[in-house]
């Protein structure tokens, strides 16, 4: 034995699930390099410590793909604010975790989502974008006045 943990694959029906700071760990170590420097640049924080208060502070969501890898974090405040990190999984499965990803957008109660996206993050960008956000204005971020991009989506009342 190798001492490699090897997970079993998940179901469909288990791909999303409420996220606990347990859950930091999975995410932080597996960043993708241009979520690393969003929530670096973005926010002037440790990566731990961004992705621990924003599960803490919000509704968040762990994502997972069908070989059991965690996928990415996502949580979205009483108001609407919504986020995402991703792991380097999303690339192995990029058509179903946009099609998870639009079921929990699509779930959620709020009739307006908004929040900002570093404009040098393509990945979240096309995500957004197929999930039907709208780009605003460009706005200059963080400690680095790095420019990120607002986003809105106006939702269906439910």
């Amino acid at each position: 034995m190798t001492g490699k943990v090897v997970t079993p694959p998940i179901s469909t029906n288990d791909l999303v699930k409420p996220a606990t700071l347990a859950d930091v760990a999975k995410v932080v170590d597996r960043l993708l390099l241009s979520d690393l420097n969003e929530i670096v640049d973005g926010a002037g924080i440790n990566p731990v410590l961004s992705i621990c208060n924003s599960i803490a502070q919000t509704n968040a969501v762990v994502f997972y793909v069908p070989d059991g890898r965690c996928a990415g974090v996502a949580g979205v405040s009483d108001d609407g604010c919504i986020w995402m990190h991703c792991t380097d999984a999303v690339k192995k499965y990029p058509v179903l975790f946009c099609k998870e990803a639009r079921k929990w957008v699509d779930s959620l109660p709020h009739r307006l989502l908004y929040n900002k996206a570093d404009i040098r993050n393509t990945l979240h960008l096309k995500l957004l974008k197929s999930l039907g956000f709208k780009f605003l204005r460009l706005v200059p971020t963080g400690p680095n006045n790095i420019y990120f991009v607002e986003f809105v989506k106006l939702c269906s009342s439910h």
